[in-house]
């Protein structure tokens, strides 16, 4: 098979990327990816030793814009693309939501309008987001629940979705949309949770952990590996219909307050915390996201290890890696 990732230097992407050669003997991936701060250039490939391996080809490019034809001929035939390139910082995109919302819209319908010339792509799976749903309140939201995205970000998400139904609908490209929780693994940027957490720990510092407006109601996410999710998508490939949406969902509900004990607890530390009911910098936050996903373990498919598992191996990892908690790591020169 040959692969096209898009996103393949950022977090997700640099996992499957990595997952995709461990467990494959012969197939080829080609990663699109514009290195923007996200990325920090090839480390994460480099990191998991996937830029040195044969089977990996490596492009940099905007893909907002059309593809040059010349990129499109070196690229050759491709079985699978997997879209995961986005620009997920939901904090940005309140910010600066015309640039977030662009980027995702764009990017999305040139890999859609990439597809269409394919004639032998067996699948277009575009890799979404639990916040196209909305906040949790009372359930679990099932793949055909309506779309409630609550920032710009998720707006984005979910327009990226209708787009590639209708290209499924028009053009007979080969869509499944795979929804996604709240991820955590190696490599993680520091604008994220659990890095941030581990680097306030490590420093003696304050961790602000978001609740409701009157600080009772604590903040909780199911939190998600990234290579687990890897597990779920290469599952989907030969499981999965095509047409479908899928979720894929932490293992159990785990509230900010509790993860920031754990990983304390992990590191051998007493973190410091306060709760907040601010969200002036995050208007729109939702406290909890709740996605039912027995449709695909209806399939067969069930987490590969648990979720203290994956969190305690990410903890000692990065731990031991110290160079993805440095503030500045990531920032743009």
């Amino acid at each position: 098979m040959r692969y096209l990732i898009t996103g393949g230097c950022g977090f997700s992407g640099s996992h499957l990327v990595e997952h995709i050669i461990r467990n494959s003997t012969d197939d080829e991936i080609i990663v699109l990816d514009k290195l923007t701060y996200a990325s920090h250039g090839l480390d994460r490939l480099r990191c998991s030793n996937a830029f040195d391996n044969h089977r990996v080809s490596v492009y940099t490019y905007d893909i907002a814009h059309s593809l040059s034809k010349g990129l499109v001929y070196e690229f050759g035939d491709i079985d699978i693309i997997i879209h995961t390139a986005a620009s997920t910082h939901v904090d940005e995109s309140i910010s600066n939501p015309v640039e977030t919302i662009h980027n995702n819209v764009m990017s999305t319908v040139t890999m859609l309008e990439y597809a269409r010339t394919l004639k032998n792509l067996k699948c277009f799976m575009f890799l979404s987001t639990d916040e196209v749903v909305g906040p949790m309140i009372d359930h679990k939201f099932v793949e055909t629940d309506p779309l409630k995205p609550a920032n710009p970000y998720s707006a984005s998400k979910a327009a990226c979705e209708s787009i590639c139904l209708s290209y499924l609908n028009t053009y007979k490209v080969p869509v499944m949309i795979v929804r996604s929780m709240n991820m955590i693994g190696e490599m993680q940027n520091t604008e994220k949770f659990l890095p941030m957490v581990i680097k306030c720990i490590q420093n003696d510092k304050e961790i602000p952990i978001h609740t409701d407006d009157e600080c009772k109601v604590v903040g909780s996410r199911f939190y998600l590996h990234a290579r687990t999710m890897c597990n779920a998508l290469l599952f989907l490939l030969e499981k999965g219909n095509i047409g479908e949406i899928y979720h894929v969902a932490g293992e159990r509900e785990v509230s900010n307050l509790e993860l920031v004990e754990m990983v304390g607890k992990i590191m051998g530390k007493i973190p410091k915390y306060r709760l907040t009911g601010d969200i002036t910098n995050r208007p729109g936050h939702d406290l909890k996201y709740g996605l039912d996903d027995s449709k695909i373990k209806a399939l067969g498919w069930k987490h590969p290890v648990s979720f203290e598992q994956s969190l305690k191996k990410t903890v000692e990892w990065t731990l031991k890696n110290s160079k993805w908690l440095d503030w500045s790591f990531f920032n743009d020169p």
